[in-house]
C-alpha cells in the first residue's frame, strides 16, 4: 500500500462518497486527515468513524471566507498540510433548454470556484511543506459532453483546464497539481444520474454501463489513486488528469 505516514491533508466534500473513500484510504496508509464539508454533522460523524484524530470542518466552498477557514483550522489541527483533495462538487442533469442561469452558474460556482478558492487559500500552507500535492476530482465529463450534463461537463472540464494551470504555476514551490477523473461510480450522486439519463437514453442505465464500463465503479477505485498521487512515488507527476473509468473513454462502444 502506498505510504503517506506523517502526511497531513485535507479533503473537501469528505462526508460522504467518493470523499469519504478517499479520507478512509488516506488514513489507512498513515495520513492525518481533515475533513471538511458544507454538512458540518455528516463531517463530524464521517471523522468520528474513521477514529484517530480525524478533524471535522464545516466549510462551503462558494465562500472564499469559508475556504481560508477551513485551511486555518486544518493547519491548527494538524500542524500543517501536505496534501489537498479537491473533491466537493454537486451535479446538475437537465436539458440546456430547461436549465436555469442560477443552476448553471451554481454548478461552476461548486465544483470550479470552489476547487480554486480552496487551492488558494492552501498554497500558503502546501509550501511551507516543501513537498506537497493537491489531487482535484474531475470527471469523464470533464473529458467530452453528454447529453443533460453540460452544466456538470462545463464545470469539470474547467477543472481540468484549472489543474494544468495550477500546475505549471505551483511546480516551484514543490506542489505537484494533478486531477482524477472517475467514470460512473456508485454513489448518491450516480443514483440521482439515473431518471434523467435514461429519459434522453435508448437503453437502461445500467445497460448502459454494462456495456460502455463493464460495471460501475467503486469508491475506493478512486480512492487508490489519489493516494499514489498524494504519495512521494508521484513527485515527477504533475499537470496529469486519469481517467479512472472502466475503459469508457477509450471505448466506441
Amino acid at each position: 500500500m502506498t505510504d503517506l505516514t506523517g502526511r497531513r491533508a485535507l479533503v473537501t466534500g469528505g462526508a460522504q462518497g467518493i470523499g469519504r473513500a478517499i479520507a478512509e484510504r488516506l488514513i489507512a496508509a498513515g495520513a492525518r486527515v481533515a475533513i471538511a464539508d458544507m454538512n458540518e454533522e455528516g463531517a463530524q460523524a464521517t471523522a468520528k468513524e474513521l477514529g484517530g484524530d480525524t478533524v471535522a470542518i464545516r466549510c462551503d466552498v462558494r465562500s472564499a471566507d469559508d475556504a481560508k477557514a477551513a485551511v486555518a483550522q486544518a493547519v491548527e489541527a494538524l500542524g500543517g498540510i501536505d496534501v489537498l483533495v479537491n473533491n466537493a462538487g454537486i451535479e446538475i442533469a437537465k436539458p440546456i433548454t430547461e436549465l436555469t442561469d442560477e443552476e448553471f452558474m451554481r454548478c461552476l460556482d461548486v465544483n470550479a470556484g470552489g476547487t480554486f478558492r480552496v487551492t488558494q487559500a492552501a498554497i500558503p500552507a502546501l509550501a511551507a511543506s516543501g513537498s506537497s500535492a493537491i489531487v482535484n476530482l474531475g470527471s469523464v465529463a470533464g473529458m467530452s459532453g453528454g447529453p443533460v450534463l453540460s452544466a456538470y461537463c462545463a464545470s469539470k472540464g474547467a477543472i481540468l483546464r484549472f489543474t494544468e494551470s495550477a500546475a505549471i504555476e505551483l511546480r516551484q514551490a514543490g506542489i505537484t497539481v494533478n486531477a482524477v477523473c472517475p467514470g460512473i461510480v456508485a454513489t448518491e450522486m450516480a443514483d440521482r444520474l439515473v431518471a434523467p439519463i435514461e429519459a434522453v437514453s435508448p437503453v437502461p442505465f445500467e445497460t448502459l454501463i454494462n456495456m460502455r464500463q463493464g460495471r460501475s465503479g467503486r469508491p475506493e477505485d478512486v480512492a487508490g489513486v489519489v493516494a499514489f498521487l498524494a504519495s512521494d512515488e508521484a513527485r515527477f507527476i504533475t499537470g496529469a488528469s486519469y481517467a479512472i473509468d472502466g475503459g469508457l473513454t477509450a471505448s466506441l462502444f
